[in-house]
Order: structure tokens, then C-alpha cells, then sequence
């Protein structure tokens, strides 16, 4: 189960530079997460200051 990112998101960047397989980039307004690398590892969920990364 991968996590996604909320609309929450202030677009911070924190869980883009934590993800161990770089499945987060950049998009508009948010940041999004790639389903097919993400490895559900939670570094993301962790890091976020907004707690804008949940379970899918």
C-alpha cells in the first residue's frame, strides 16, 4: 500500500529529500508520490510537518 499526499501539502519539500527511492517529485500545487516505487517505508509520513501524507 503505497501513501499519497494530501491536499494539505504546503509543498515544503521535506518528504521529497527523506524518500530512500526518489518516488516523490515535484508537482502542481502539491507534491505526488510515484505508486509504482514507493516501498510504503514512511520516511515521508515522518518528515512531513503537515502530517499531509497519509495511507492509501
Amino acid at each position: 500500500m503505497a501513501h499519497v499526499i494530501t491536499d494539505e501539502c504546503v509543498a515544503c519539500g521535506s518528504c521529497a529529500s527523506t524518500c530512500p527511492v526518489e518516488a516523490i517529485s515535484e508537482g502542481s500545487p502539491t507534491y505526488v508520490i510515484d505508486k509504482e516505487k514507493c516501498v510504503d517505508c514512511g520516511s515521508c509520513a515522518e518528515a512531513c510537518p503537515m502530517s499531509a501524507i497519509k495511507h492509501e
